[in-house]
């Protein structure tokens, strides 16, 4: 069992940085995945950023240049570095986990993930 817990969101202007961390606590096995999603209403929950245990990324398009993903050396935090934040960006944003190896072009679906936190609320104002 792996538990994930968010934190970092907050209210920015456009243009403005914010900072997730997801810190996970339980048994994270070595070639575990990781990843940020995002669900704002009306819209289907969508991959933003995944990181493997090979140190490999990926980005959905609109956020590639500002958004940053990274872990630390336990494996065991998640962030996401969010510059230049535009309204868009407007959504509860969740960390997933899974304790396989992903593909790089498979981190950012859904299916591949078996663990999710409660998510922390991002919201940019124009």
């Amino acid at each position: 069992q792996v538990l994930l817990e968010e934190s970092g969101g907050d209210s920015v202007q456009s243009g403005g940085s914010l900072r997730l961390s997801c810190e996970a606590s339980g048994y994270v096995h070595p070639s575990s995945s990781m990843a940020w999603f995002r669900h704002a209403p009306g819209n289907e929950r969508e991959g933003v950023a995944g990181h493997n245990v090979a140190g490999q990324t990926y980005y959905l398009e609109s956020v590639k240049g500002r958004f940053t993903i990274s872990r630390d050396n336990s494996q065991k935090t998640l962030y996401l570095q969010m510059n230049d934040l535009q309204p868009e960006d407007t959504a509860m944003y969740f960390c997933a986990a899974d304790l396989r190896l992903t593909a790089a072009e498979n981190l950012l679906r859904k299916d591949r993930y078996a663990f999710w936190g409660q998510g922390t609320q991002v919201t940019v104002s124009s």
